[in-house]
Protein backbone atom coordinates (compact mmCIF):
# COMPACT_ATOMS: atom_id res chain seq x y z
CA UNK A 1 0.00 0.00 0.00
CA UNK A 2 1.06 3.39 -1.33
CA UNK A 3 2.39 5.35 1.86
CA UNK A 4 0.32 8.17 1.55
CA UNK A 5 -2.98 5.96 1.19
CA UNK A 6 -1.72 4.72 4.71
CA UNK A 7 -1.13 8.50 5.91
CA UNK A 8 -4.47 8.95 5.07
CA UNK A 9 -6.03 6.02 6.76
CA UNK A 10 -4.15 6.70 10.02
CA UNK A 11 -5.53 10.12 9.93
CA UNK A 12 -9.08 9.27 9.25
CA UNK A 13 -8.60 6.62 12.43
CA UNK A 14 -7.40 9.07 14.96
CA UNK A 15 -10.23 11.46 13.49
CA UNK A 16 -12.97 8.50 14.11
CA UNK A 17 -11.94 7.62 17.59
CA UNK A 18 -11.21 11.41 18.73
CA UNK A 19 -15.59 11.91 17.40
CA UNK A 20 -16.47 8.89 18.93
CA UNK A 21 -15.09 9.18 22.46
CA UNK A 22 -16.51 12.95 22.31
CA UNK A 23 -20.14 11.27 21.43
CA UNK A 24 -19.19 8.46 23.90
CA UNK A 25 -18.78 11.07 26.74
CA UNK A 26 -21.80 12.26 25.55
CA UNK A 27 -24.14 9.42 25.33
CA UNK A 28 -27.46 11.68 25.76
CA UNK A 29 -26.34 14.79 24.01
CA UNK A 30 -28.38 17.61 23.39
CA UNK A 31 -28.11 20.53 20.77
CA UNK A 32 -27.42 22.58 24.30
CA UNK A 33 -24.53 20.17 25.39
CA UNK A 34 -23.39 20.23 21.53
CA UNK A 35 -23.35 24.30 21.56
CA UNK A 36 -21.41 24.62 25.07
CA UNK A 37 -18.64 22.20 23.65
CA UNK A 38 -18.17 23.91 20.19
CA UNK A 39 -18.22 27.64 21.66
CA UNK A 40 -15.20 26.46 24.18
CA UNK A 41 -12.90 26.89 20.70
CA UNK A 42 -14.06 30.57 20.45
CA UNK A 43 -12.76 31.84 16.87
CA UNK A 44 -12.00 28.43 15.66
CA UNK A 45 -15.53 26.83 16.88
CA UNK A 46 -17.17 27.72 13.00
CA UNK A 47 -14.29 24.88 12.07
CA UNK A 48 -14.89 22.95 14.81
CA UNK A 49 -18.79 22.34 13.84
CA UNK A 50 -18.54 21.56 10.21
CA UNK A 51 -15.79 19.61 11.08
CA UNK A 52 -18.39 17.10 13.49
CA UNK A 53 -20.46 17.81 10.55
CA UNK A 54 -18.61 16.29 7.90
CA UNK A 55 -17.29 13.05 9.98
CA UNK A 56 -20.75 12.89 11.30
CA UNK A 57 -22.03 10.33 9.10
CA UNK A 58 -19.23 7.78 9.75
CA UNK A 59 -20.81 7.68 13.29
CA UNK A 60 -24.34 7.99 12.23
CA UNK A 61 -24.93 10.64 14.40
CA UNK A 62 -28.62 12.73 14.04
CA UNK A 63 -28.03 15.54 11.46
CA UNK A 64 -30.88 17.53 13.16
CA UNK A 65 -29.24 17.62 16.99
CA UNK A 66 -26.11 19.43 15.04
CA UNK A 67 -28.29 21.39 13.14
CA UNK A 68 -30.14 22.86 16.19
CA UNK A 69 -26.89 23.25 17.61
CA UNK A 70 -25.73 25.21 14.64
CA UNK A 71 -28.08 28.04 15.42
CA UNK A 72 -27.98 27.65 19.55
CA UNK A 73 -24.29 28.84 19.28
CA UNK A 74 -24.14 30.86 16.20
CA UNK A 75 -27.27 32.48 15.75
CA UNK A 76 -29.93 31.74 12.76
CA UNK A 77 -28.08 33.18 9.59
CA UNK A 78 -24.45 32.21 10.31
CA UNK A 79 -25.84 28.65 11.78
CA UNK A 80 -27.82 27.96 8.53
CA UNK A 81 -24.55 28.93 6.40
CA UNK A 82 -22.13 26.51 8.85
CA UNK A 83 -24.94 23.75 8.84
CA UNK A 84 -25.38 23.90 4.71
CA UNK A 85 -21.42 23.70 4.52
CA UNK A 86 -20.78 20.81 6.89
CA UNK A 87 -23.85 18.76 5.81
CA UNK A 88 -22.81 19.27 2.30
CA UNK A 89 -19.27 18.01 2.98
CA UNK A 90 -21.05 14.97 5.43
CA UNK A 91 -23.08 14.03 2.37
CA UNK A 92 -20.07 13.70 0.43
CA UNK A 93 -18.17 11.91 2.68
CA UNK A 94 -21.66 9.34 3.26
CA UNK A 95 -22.09 9.12 -0.69
CA UNK A 96 -17.69 8.39 -1.52
CA UNK A 97 -18.04 6.06 1.32
CA UNK A 98 -21.00 4.08 -0.24
CA UNK A 99 -19.56 4.27 -3.77
CA UNK A 100 -15.86 2.39 -2.99
CA UNK A 101 -17.70 0.12 0.12
CA UNK A 102 -20.86 -0.52 -0.75
CA UNK A 103 -22.99 -2.59 0.82
CA UNK A 104 -20.97 -3.83 4.03
CA UNK A 105 -21.65 0.02 5.44
CA UNK A 106 -25.41 0.34 5.17
CA UNK A 107 -26.42 -2.60 7.57
CA UNK A 108 -27.26 -0.40 9.97
CA UNK A 109 -30.66 0.88 8.04
CA UNK A 110 -33.58 -0.59 8.34
CA UNK A 111 -32.89 -2.71 4.52
CA UNK A 112 -36.55 -2.11 3.53
CA UNK A 113 -36.55 1.55 3.83
CA UNK A 114 -33.58 1.23 2.72
CA UNK A 115 -33.79 -0.38 -0.88
CA UNK A 116 -37.06 1.43 -1.83
CA UNK A 117 -35.19 4.83 -1.36
CA UNK A 118 -32.13 3.13 -3.59
CA UNK A 119 -34.82 1.96 -6.14
CA UNK A 120 -36.40 5.50 -6.53
CA UNK A 121 -32.98 7.38 -6.61
CA UNK A 122 -31.46 4.92 -9.34
CA UNK A 123 -34.90 5.70 -11.33
CA UNK A 124 -34.64 9.63 -11.22
CA UNK A 125 -31.75 10.21 -9.28
CA UNK A 126 -31.97 14.35 -9.09
CA UNK A 127 -35.30 14.60 -8.82
CA UNK A 128 -35.50 11.69 -5.83
CA UNK A 129 -32.70 13.35 -3.88
CA UNK A 130 -34.24 16.47 -4.26
CA UNK A 131 -37.30 15.70 -2.66
CA UNK A 132 -36.33 13.19 0.15
CA UNK A 133 -33.43 16.06 0.95
CA UNK A 134 -36.77 18.56 1.04
CA UNK A 135 -38.19 15.80 3.81
CA UNK A 136 -37.45 16.69 7.72
CA UNK A 137 -38.21 13.03 8.60
CA UNK A 138 -36.56 11.30 6.22
CA UNK A 139 -32.65 10.20 6.86
CA UNK A 140 -30.25 12.10 5.76
CA UNK A 141 -27.66 9.85 5.73
CA UNK A 142 -29.44 6.44 4.29
CA UNK A 143 -30.29 9.01 1.31
CA UNK A 144 -26.78 10.02 1.15
CA UNK A 145 -25.53 6.30 1.18
CA UNK A 146 -27.94 5.16 -1.04
CA UNK A 147 -27.43 8.12 -4.22
CA UNK A 148 -23.76 6.45 -3.89
CA UNK A 149 -24.43 3.07 -4.01
CA UNK A 150 -26.79 4.08 -7.18
CA UNK A 151 -23.80 6.19 -8.49
CA UNK A 152 -26.40 9.50 -9.10
CA UNK A 153 -24.17 11.62 -11.19
CA UNK A 154 -21.79 13.46 -8.20
CA UNK A 155 -23.01 17.35 -9.45
CA UNK A 156 -26.28 16.82 -10.19
CA UNK A 157 -26.34 14.78 -6.27
CA UNK A 158 -24.79 18.05 -4.82
CA UNK A 159 -26.66 20.38 -6.27
CA UNK A 160 -30.11 18.33 -5.27
CA UNK A 161 -28.47 18.22 -1.62
CA UNK A 162 -27.58 21.56 -1.74
CA UNK A 163 -31.02 22.90 -2.64
CA UNK A 164 -33.19 20.18 -0.91
CA UNK A 165 -30.74 20.99 2.58
CA UNK A 166 -31.59 24.73 2.61
CA UNK A 167 -34.77 24.41 4.06
CA UNK A 168 -34.52 22.30 6.56
CA UNK A 169 -31.38 23.95 7.66
CA UNK A 170 -33.00 27.25 7.97
CA UNK A 171 -35.95 25.55 9.82
CA UNK A 172 -33.67 23.63 12.47
CA UNK A 173 -31.47 26.51 13.05
CA UNK A 174 -34.36 28.97 13.19
CA UNK A 175 -35.55 26.30 16.03
CA UNK A 176 -32.09 26.38 17.69
CA UNK A 177 -32.01 30.32 17.66
CA UNK A 178 -35.64 30.26 19.14
CA UNK A 179 -34.91 28.19 22.07
CA UNK A 180 -32.28 30.53 22.83
CA UNK A 181 -33.99 33.33 22.90
CA UNK A 182 -36.70 31.22 25.04
CA UNK A 183 -39.41 32.71 22.84
CA UNK A 184 -42.32 29.98 22.83
CA UNK A 185 -43.89 31.81 19.66
CA UNK A 186 -41.07 31.50 17.85
CA UNK A 187 -40.54 27.63 18.97
CA UNK A 188 -43.90 26.84 17.88
CA UNK A 189 -43.56 29.00 14.68
CA UNK A 190 -40.13 26.70 13.85
CA UNK A 191 -41.97 23.16 14.33
CA UNK A 192 -44.96 24.75 12.09
CA UNK A 193 -42.05 25.64 9.18
CA UNK A 194 -40.96 21.97 9.66
CA UNK A 195 -44.71 20.26 9.10
CA UNK A 196 -45.15 22.24 6.28
CA UNK A 197 -41.71 21.54 5.02
CA UNK A 198 -42.92 17.93 5.33
CA UNK A 199 -46.32 18.16 3.99
CA UNK A 200 -45.47 20.37 0.78
CA UNK A 201 -42.70 17.95 -0.30
CA UNK A 202 -44.48 15.33 0.36
CA UNK A 203 -48.07 16.06 -1.60
CA UNK A 204 -46.53 18.03 -4.15
CA UNK A 205 -43.44 15.48 -5.26
CA UNK A 206 -45.37 14.81 -8.36
CA UNK A 207 -46.03 18.53 -9.81
CA UNK A 208 -42.62 19.05 -8.84
CA UNK A 209 -41.02 16.44 -11.02
CA UNK A 210 -42.96 17.12 -13.96
CA UNK A 211 -41.72 20.51 -13.96
CA UNK A 212 -37.94 19.02 -13.24
CA UNK A 213 -38.13 16.90 -16.31
CA UNK A 214 -40.18 19.70 -18.46
CA UNK A 215 -37.02 22.21 -17.55
CA UNK A 216 -34.72 19.37 -18.71
CA UNK A 217 -36.11 18.85 -22.02
CA UNK A 218 -35.62 22.22 -22.63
Amino acid sequence: MKKWKIQWMVALVLLLFGTATFLYQWVDVSPGDIRDYIIQFGWLAPLIYILLFTVRPLILFPTSVLSVAGGLAFGMLPGVIYTVIGATLSALVAYYVAVYFGDRFLHHFESTNYEAIQRKIEEDGFFYVLILRLIPLVNFDLVSYASGLAKVNVLAYLFATVVGMIPGAFANNFLGSSIASGDWTLIALAFGIMLVLTLVATVFREPIKRQIHRYQKK
